[in-house]
């Protein structure tokens, strides 16, 4: 029996898709509800599994081709579990050479696609085949780290030879072209809108971290004891936030044609950096979780983002952006909105400097902090004093559990 494999049903706000990975080839076997191709939306990756045993028939829709809901993609030729066996058993010819190097080719194929998508694409970005790396995840599976690791070598390696041959590095340039993926094409879409249909200013402030910092160092053992995840800053920087967004309400707003509309709730995106690029899911009712739950939804979130398993669900909606450039080492920044949002909070590295004191100079660990806004809706009152009101409670932390 002969059955159709098709483009799942796509999110309304997507209109098409692209065939991102064929993980079986015709002729191939495949077992029912193993993954056999996956479809790239501007959002996330969605997996296609097979709904019966069999054989790969047809392949109608190649790798880059773009397609819609419910379209062609190829055919799969249903068998039953003794039609298999018979296969087995069947004798077959000596293979070739010819079929041997053949073989070799699909097994490092079969091998890389025993690993989640995400590791997939990192292999595919650094150029390396499954079998050049050792996993040293469950069941041998590879994981971030270990491609991490092959990558250093490779890279240590050309600064050894730089020491005894001066032009190895003109030897060996080269250059790499690869298409944009569609989630990185729709993120030059929206970064393009956004500086070309607001009126986007930033401002900047700084925050002296020490009294959180000495609080996640006194509660931190107990509280990941108690709670099974750590304590980190974000949920003290969306605590602080979402108290100044009740202060601020055209913070939490947007513009809608020639409405404003106003949020009387708080779901705050995160952004978080992928091996597919930077994402945003959205962290919900923010105002009515504890610093435990945030943390464990932030947590789930950067899993799933890294693991390729975030649905168009975790990316949809968000009254407010926070990004923290400081975990890569960004001292300052000037974030760009995410629309249709009025404005994005950037944290950034924290850094020991000399701070003036009750007169005295001390060196603290200081962080920049940058808002920008949509000048169209937010002026200049209410986006200093959302910053200082920012300011204030993380320089105050028991002014987020008393709310004040």
């Amino acid at each position: 029996m002969t059955i159709e494999i098709l483009v799942p049903d796509l999110p309304e706000s997507v209109a098409d898709a692209t065939v991102a990975k064929w993980h079986k080839r015709v002729g191939d076997s495949v077992k029912r509800d193993e993954v056999i191709v996956e479809i790239e939306t501007d959002k996330v990756v969605l997996e296609v599994p097979a709904t019966s045993d069999g054989v790969i028939a047809e392949i109608q829709q190649d790798e880059g081709a773009t397609v819609v809901s419910k379209q062609l993609l190829g055919t799969l030729n249903s068998q039953q579990a003794g039609d298999f066996t018979a296969q087995t058993v069947a004798p077959a010819n000596e293979p070739t050479p010819a079929d041997r190097k053949t073989s070799a080719v699909e097994n490092d194929h079969s091998d890389a696609d025993s690993q989640g998508p995400a590791v997939r694409r990192l292999l595919a970005e650094h150029g390396l085949n499954a079998n050049e790396v050792k996993g040293t995840g469950v069941g041998g599976r590879i994981t971030r780290e270990d491609i991490e690791a092959v990558v250093a070598k490779r890279q240590a390696k050309p600064a050894v030879a730089e020491n005894t041959v001066s032009t190895v590095a003109y030897q060996s340039r080269s250059e790499k072209r690869v298409p944009m993926t569609r989630l990185r094409k729709r993120v030059a879409e929206r970064l393009l809108e956004a500086k070309n249909t607001t009126a986007m200013l930033t401002t900047f402030n700084e925050v002296d971290m020490q009294p959180i910092m000495t609080l996640r160092k006194q509660y931190g053992e107990k509280f990941e004891k108690q709670h099974g995840v750590r304590l980190g800053f974000m949920s003290f920087y969306i605590k602080a936030v979402v108290e100044a967004l009740k202060r601020y309400p055209e913070i939490n707003a947007s513009i809608d044609g020639d409405d404003i509309v106003y949020h009387n709730y708080f779901d705050i995106s995160i952004a978080v950096s992928t091996p597919r690029g930077l994402v945003t899911p959205v962290v919900r009712d923010c105002d009515k979780l504890s610093m435990a739950e945030i943390e464990k939804t932030i947590k789930t979130l950067a899993e799933k983002g890294r693991d390729g398993k975030l649905t168009v669900e975790d990316l949809t909606g968000g009254n407010f952006t926070i990004t923290n450039g400081g975990v890569f080492g960004s001292l300052m920044s000037t974030p760009i909105i995410n629309p249709p949002q009025s404005a994005i909070l950037g944290m950034h590295a924290i850094k020991d400097r000399p701070v003036a004191i009750d007169g005295k100079v001390e060196i603290r660990p200081m962080m920049y902090l940058a808002l920008s806004y949509d000048h169209r809706l937010i002026d200049g009152r209410e986006s200093v004093g959302f910053l200082v009101a920012v300011k204030d409670l993380l320089e105050d932390p028991t002014r987020l559990l008393l709310e004040i």
